[in-house]
């Protein structure tokens, strides 16, 4: 069977995406898209090899061009001088990245504030190349999460990096993803604050910081 084109498997990708939206990740079938599409089961399954390679792709596809622009507006944020203050920004850019990629993608960026990854793959046998691609995106993501924690205190403990996560995962999957709020100027304006009141709060000592003092 020849492949499928190239922009067949765009559009088959583009409706995953859709119907994820609009229907939930169960909605997401290899005949639901078909039918979609007009590209046949056969092809889908040719191209992904399985329900859970399509899933894969369609997630790494999206979460690819939004580490992109995410560490784009964090590398523009540091560029300007290592201070307290660019440091600040550039996590509160980080944690911006979500609304800022639904505006300038708004199909993709659609999808990654509504579906969850868990929800989307489940525990799917997912392929192992696609396996590997998703962990190095993990990787990625937590060596941005070291280079914020860095610049802000000069430090990449448990601790430090913790907070970073809290400030770009956990807060804006709360006033945007959980509450599946439109990403308009008022609801970032809200992140924002609350990312500058957690930095606010003063870090514990890091554990070697501690070591120092006790044995001072």
């Amino acid at each position: 069977m020849p492949r499928p084109r190239t922009h067949d498997l765009d559009a088959v990708l583009d409706a995953a995406q859709k119907l994820a939206v609009d229907a939930g990740a169960a909605a997401v079938t290899v005949r639901a898209l078909a039918e979609v599409t007009g590209v046949s089961n056969g092809a889908i399954y040719h191209a992904f090899g399985s329900r859970a390679g399509l899933l894969g792709r369609v997630w790494l596809r999206a979460a690819t061009r939004f580490l992109a622009v995410q560490s784009d507006a964090v590398d523009a944020a540091l560029h300007s001088g290592q201070t307290p203050e660019t440091a600040v920004d550039a996590i509160i850019a980080a944690a911006d990245a979500p609304a800022a990629f639904a505006l300038v993608s708004p199909q993709q960026g659609h999808f990654l504030l509504t579906v969850r990854r868990g929800e989307l793959l489940g525990d799917s046998d997912i392929p192992a190349d696609i396996a590997d691609e998703l962990r190095i995106l993990d990787t990625r993501l937590t060596r941005l999460f070291i280079t914020l924690s860095t610049a802000l205190w000069g430090r990449s403990d448990r601790e430090s990096v913790a907070v970073i996560k809290d400030c770009v995962v956990e807060l804006p999957t709360a006033l945007l993803l959980r509450g599946r709020r439109d990403p308009d100027p008022a609801t970032r304006a809200r992140l924002a604050a609350a990312v500058r009141g957690v930095l606010s709060i003063q870090l514990p000592d890091s554990p070697t910081t501690s070591t120092r003092k006790a044995t001072s």
